[in-house]
């Protein structure tokens, strides 16, 4: 099988891309990463990167004088380097109606809850406050909206009477760092087809 080239967009620590890292070197996840980008130049997940063999990029998005021209310029690496799919993981910038429509179906993210639940920042405290009794992870494709996408993949966590944000989001994070790899190889196997709203896994 030909393995599909992909690109990791971070700003921070990289623990995702870490899981990500690890299931290609074991060769569990049939996929090359042709590179690491981040719009944080001080991001720990650009040493993991490094650290794995991986070319780690850092790309400022203050020199560039709009989101358009920034995008371009991460558009004209996607296309040189055949780039079959954007993975963000912690990737800290919503991703233009632009960009998506030069990549439509091929940007995918994760979120630390069962979508459409609680989206956006602090998904982890939002689900605290609001005394759900699970809680989980979403991997979906990315739309224009906010965590909105069409999705992939989702694992349920317990939310117990004593926990607190830190708690869960370490509780959910053991499983994203399971299902994100797995969601990647569907999408590097053809396995997964875009019908409206949902995510057909076709074996």
């Amino acid at each position: 099988m030909i393995k599909i080239n992909i690109s990791v967009f971070i700003s921070g620590r990289g623990t995702n891309l870490q899981s990500i890292i690890d299931a290609v070197q074991s060769g569990k996840l049939p996929v090359t990463i042709k590179a690491v980008i981040s719009d944080n130049e001080e991001a720990y997940g650009l040493k993991r990167a490094q650290k794995a063999g991986v070319e780690s990029i850092f790309i400022d998005p203050d020199d560039f004088s709009t989101t358009q021209k920034y995008e371009q310029k991460l558009l004209e690496f996607m296309e040189e380097n055949k780039i079959k799919l954007v993975v963000l993981a912690g990737f800290m910038r919503l991703i233009s109606p632009y960009f998506l429509n030069n990549f439509r179906g091929k940007v995918m993210n994760i979120h630390p809850s069962l979508l459409p639940s609680f989206r956006g920042l602090h998904a982890q405290k939002q689900a605290i406050d609001y005394g759900v009794k699970v809680s989980g992870c979403t991997v979906h494709f990315v739309d224009e909206g906010m965590d909105t996408g069409p999705i992939i993949l989702q694992k349920a966590v317990p939310v117990y009477d004593d926990d607190d944000e830190d708690s869960l989001a370490e509780r959910i994070l053991t499983e994203e760092h399971k299902i994100y790899p797995q969601a990647i190889k569907l999408f590097a196997q053809d396995k997964l087809k875009i019908k409206g709203r949902k995510v057909i896994r076709e074996d």
